[in-house]
């Protein structure tokens, strides 16, 4: 059972795990249903996952659970208590479907966390970018220098709800498995992107597209993204690997890139020549700031790698798409979807 299954991720993982021969039932939110979205696919409709929510007809005969739906925005900017909203949907919702699913009789239990769990951002590894980071609540290293990357090993310190939410989940799923026996695997993922990607990466591809050049041509820092099908066959490893239960796997591409690389690497892919020059970071962020955007400007700034070793020495796993194979994916789609709109109009 996939909960989210016509999301971004859930949609292709669906896909894969259909095409792959698996028997499998998709979860979805009946406020925004579409039957036809994959074609094949037994479906259960859901009004809200929260604490009092019913499992028990869509858990009959499953064997593994992919829990991939939950609150990543709050659409409401008046809510006065946002972590209270997270944890009703990402807390309290993935303990009802654990408890639920361990009543059930279901072997494993797969959640999908975030590298926000371990932190916003790590060091630059030296890069000579201006902006290492000097607030000392990020810090992991010693003597106060932050990690050069994020690992399993890493005492968590989410910064925001969203985040925290998360790690109270992953608390939460670990504290039911060892009460009943049910196996529970944690992936944490960074930025994912590929076809359907929406937010963020988005919008960069349209800015991409249309030439608009862009004041970072001497930013430095180091990322780690996940290509939509690398993460997808994570996931699908951790479903059929036995090694997989009761760990904790940070995933990504295994190849970091600057924002202006990245950058350029979108470009080619797209065949669109990328206009890049130089601005001091100081103003950048104060570019930020006047415009309500400062969240958005540091993740453009700053570092945030991982270090994905441990899936890869546990499970075998190798990402089987390069960032360069799923960045042209992206840009097809992208291309098509453009194109479509404008026949629309």
């Amino acid at each position: 059972m996939v909960t989210g299954a016509d999301g971004f991720i859930g949609h292709a993982l669906c896909k894969k795990l259909l095409a792959d021969n698996y028997k499998i039932k998709g979860v979805v939110r009946s406020k925004y249903h579409n039957s036809k979205f994959i074609e094949g696919l037994d479906t259960s409709l859901f009004e809200t996952i929260g604490p009092k929510t019913d499992w028990s007809e869509a858990l009959i005969g499953i064997e593994c659970v992919v829990h991939l739906a939950a609150l990543v925005h709050i659409v409401n900017n008046d809510t006065h208590d946002p972590l209270k909203v997270f944890r009703e949907v990402n807390v309290a919702g993935t303990e009802c479907l654990a408890r639920e699913a361990a009543s059930a009789n279901v072997k494993r239990l797969i959640y999908m966390s975030t590298v926000k769990v371990n932190g916003e951002r790590t060091g630059d590894r030296g890069q000579g970018a201006g902006v290492r980071s000097q607030k000392k609540t990020e810090v992991r290293g010693r003597e106060g220098e932050l990690k050069e990357f994020f690992s399993e090993e890493d005492v968590p310190e989410p910064q925001d709800s969203y985040a925290v939410s998360k790690w109270e989940a992953e608390k939460v799923l670990n504290k039911i498995s060892s009460e009943t026996g049910m196996e529970t695997v944690i992936i944490r993922s960074p930025l994912v992107y590929g076809p359907r990607v929406k937010a963020n990466f988005l919008r960069l591809l349209k800015v991409v597209e249309r030439g608009i050049p862009l004041p970072l041509a001497n930013i430095n820092n180091r990322r780690s993204l996940i290509y939509l099908g690398n993460l997808v066959d994570a996931i699908v490893a951790c479903i059929k690997n036995p090694k997989a239960a009761g760990q904790t796997y940070l995933v990504s591409d295994g190849d970091d890139v600057s924002t202006s690389e990245l950058i350029r690497r979108m470009g080619y892919a797209m065949g669109r020549p990328v206009r890049l020059f130089s601005l001091p970071p100081i103003l950048l962020k104060m570019a930020g700031i006047i415009s309500g955007k400062s969240i958005e400007i540091d993740r453009l700034l700053h570092s945030l790698t991982i270090d994905c070793s441990k899936i890869r020495r546990e499970l075998e796993w190798q990402a089987p798409f390069s960032m360069d194979q799923g960045l042209r994916e992206t840009a097809k789609w992208y291309k098509k979807e453009d194109r479509c709109q404008e026949s629309e109009v």
